[in-house]
């Protein structure tokens, strides 16, 4: 189904409360790279085996347009035409080793015939190598360039490289890490509020909604566009790699910025970090993970990433276990992207991948399911 762009008039939505904050997305231009929105799909066999009480759902933003898909694409719509409205000829922005940020950011420059500069940041020590496969290939392949600093060097970088490429006639437009400021978290407050109207019109609204909470900028305009529309729908964000306390301080400087540009305010309440999944840091594996991508390949067909979404996900299975949502909930997991890094970490090992799908780890103590059988027992 096609839904207005941030240009086109709204005027069919006004019962379902959204028209108002319709109407202050259309006040910010837009590519329209977003031109159908992603489906929502129910998730009824991991729904199963996780008991049944929950019914789960995932916004497959993996679809978006752009190389690879993923969130970024909704921030860059936004930011890419800030970028050429201002006259700017390259795209510089920064991510670690194998940024799914990046790679749209190449692939958005590759489209609209700018140039494209990478900051990469080795955020582990040792996890960089110039031939990696993954996102880190893509980079070369879309045309961007690409240097590598050690982790708390990007900010001098940048700098360095934006007064470089000005000095030899450029003109560069700086896009933020994840493309996470006020104008990018734009791009996910109008996809929390094609959420609302979709449901309301279903009369099925959802319970809690999952996320990733990285840079920011995703978790803080999914908050935004949900409260522009009057939902106080229950918002987790799953920690990727700063602990609760940080990354609830993060969100919620972001947030205030996006809420201001609805008029609204952005309590500090909203904002719920889970941080039981960032292991022993970012970008490094863990069992929970693991587990995840297993499950979500194995019984619904879909491929997340280890980095995000793989502890997103760890997250989501960890609250339905925990008994965070009421029986008979809806609950929403918000799917960012990020598969071709897949094929680069390999989170799952191949013998595991091939001989074996424990379901136990899925569906955690005491539940048990033998991989021929389609139904869940308890002990």
């Amino acid at each position: 189904m096609s839904l207005p762009t941030t240009n086109s008039p709204d005027t069919t939505l006004d019962s379902l409360g959204s028209a108002a904050a319709r109407a202050t997305l259309r006040a910010h231009p837009s590519r329209g790279y977003v031109q159908i929105e992603p489906p929502v799909e129910p998730m009824p066999r991991l729904s199963k085996e996780l008991g049944g009480a929950v019914e789960l759902f995932v916004k497959r933003d993996d679809l978006l347009p752009l190389a690879g898909g993923g969130s970024k694409t909704r921030k860059l719509d936004y930011l890419v035409q800030q970028a050429l409205d201002s006259g700017a000829d390259t795209l510089v922005t920064c991510g670690a080793v194998q940024s799914n940020h990046c790679r749209l950011t190449a692939s958005a420059a590759a489209r609209e015939g700018l140039g494209c500069h990478l900051v990469l940041e080795e955020r582990v020590a040792g996890s960089y190598s110039p031939e990696a496969g993954g996102n880190n290939y893509v980079f070369a392949l879309l045309g961007a360039k690409t240097q590598v600093v050690p982790l708390g060097g990007v900010d001098a970088a940048v700098a360095a490289l934006m007064e470089e490429l000005k000095a030899a006639g450029a003109t560069p437009y700086y896009i933020p890490g994840g493309g996470s400021n006020a104008l990018g978290a734009l791009g996910y407050a109008r996809a929390a509020i094609s959420v609302v109207e979709e449901a309301r019109k279903a009369g099925r609204p959802f319970d809690a909604v999952v996320l990733c909470s990285g840079s920011g900028g995703t978790h803080a305009g999914m908050l935004t566009g949900l409260r522009a529309c009057g939902d106080q729908t229950k918002v987790y964000g799953v920690s990727v790699r700063f602990d609760a306390a940080k990354q609830k301080s993060r969100i919620e400087a972001q947030y205030k910025e996006c809420a201001k540009l609805f008029g609204n305010e952005a309590p500090e309440e909203d904002v719920v970090i889970i941080d039981s999944q960032v292991g022993p840091g970012y970008s490094l594996p863990t069992p929970e993970m693991r587990s995840a991508v297993e499950a979500f390949a194995k019984l619904e067909g879909i491929l997340l990433d280890p980095v995000y979404t793989g502890k997103g996900a760890a997250g989501l299975l960890q609250l339905v276990r925990e008994g965070a949502f009421q029986p008979g909930a809806r609950v929403l997991f918000l799917h960012t992207g990020g598969a071709p890094s897949l094929f680069h970490y390999q989170p799952v090992p191949d013998d595991a991948a091939a001989a074996r799908f424990d379901r136990r780890e899925v569906i955690g103590p005491g539940f048990v399911a033998e991989l021929s059988g389609e139904s869940t027992t308890r002990e």
